[in-house]
């Protein structure tokens, strides 16, 4: 099975965004948790622009990935769990479970050091939240949080199916966390013990600093409730809670070109403090 994984890796990854992007995106037009205020096209079109921007930009620095850094590594026996004998299974959940930490690490970095503040909040500055929003983050946002996974693999020498399976996950678990679904509030209130739903993650996205600073995971809430991170609810409800960032509000701000130059812009927020 890993083996058919990783011959059959670009095909994988396709076939699993694909699915999952048009899955959610048809459930959001059939039941939406928040009513849609602006145009999909204009954000949709600006932020699926954004992820061909971004993958050409970490294909060109990048001469190497992910999995085939690992791969290399196990060749070589280079790294943490290369110089261990774990059971293969035992292997690749603790590399997810170590990875899925690290990239909470960073998220909580990236809101609380300024100059990397800067480049994440356009993820923020989206004036809604629906399954394009999980695609939506800076080039150089993603060029560092490439770097950062790299030196994970380097560090770690994780056997190269767990960081196929941990990157796919991650992918799909951004799509889902981020869509306009509604689910039965006795669903939500399971699902979010073993995984980060849309309830859960909307939170995030709040232009209440507080509210923005917390609900940092992506693919299971457990860092959250441990770190005191945690936030139930909104506290103005998710129907009437506002979306964004202060400064970034007008449809114009959701082209792709302020996108990209918006790290640039040295707005202050209205109120106290930054939102990050």
């Amino acid at each position: 099975m890993t083996d058919f994984l990783l011959t059959h890796e670009p095909i994988t990854r396709l076939a699993v965004f694909l699915t999952v992007l048009v899955g959610m995106a048809i459930w959001e037009v059939w039941s939406p948790r928040r009513r849609v205020e602006v145009p999909r096209v204009l954000r949709w079109s600006n932020n699926l622009a954004l992820v061909v921007v971004d993958t050409i930009v970490v294909r060109l620095l990048f001469p190497v990935a992910a999995v085939a850094l690992a791969l290399v590594l196990e060749g070589q026996g280079f790294g943490l769990f290369n110089l261990i004998a774990l059971p293969i299974w035992i292997e690749i959940l603790l590399c997810v479970v170590l990875f899925d930490f690290a990239i909470y690490v960073q998220h909580v970095v990236f809101h609380h050091v300024p100059v990397l503040w800067r480049l994440h909040r356009m993820h923020h500055a989206d004036t809604e939240i629906d399954v394009t929003t999980g695609l939506r983050f800076h080039p150089l946002e993603i060029v560092l949080s490439m770097a950062f996974k790299l030196l994970l693999v380097l560090v770690l020498g994780p056997p190269a199916v767990a960081v196929l399976l941990f990157e796919v996950v991650l992918n799909a678990s951004a799509l889902f966390n981020h869509s306009n679904i509604r689910l039965p509030k006795s669903v939500d209130e399971v699902l979010r013990l073993i995984i980060v739903t849309p309830d859960m993650h909307r939170v995030h996205h709040s232009i209440d600093p507080r509210e923005t600073n917390s609900n940092y995971g992506f693919n299971v809430p457990w860092w959250d409730r441990l770190l005191g991170t945690y936030i139930a609810q909104p506290k103005a409800g998710h129907d009437d809670m506002l979306i964004g960032i202060e400064m970034f509000r007008s449809r114009r701000d959701l082209w792709i070109d302020r996108m990209i130059l918006q790290p640039l812009r040295r707005d202050k927020p209205k109120h106290k403090g930054r939102s990050d």
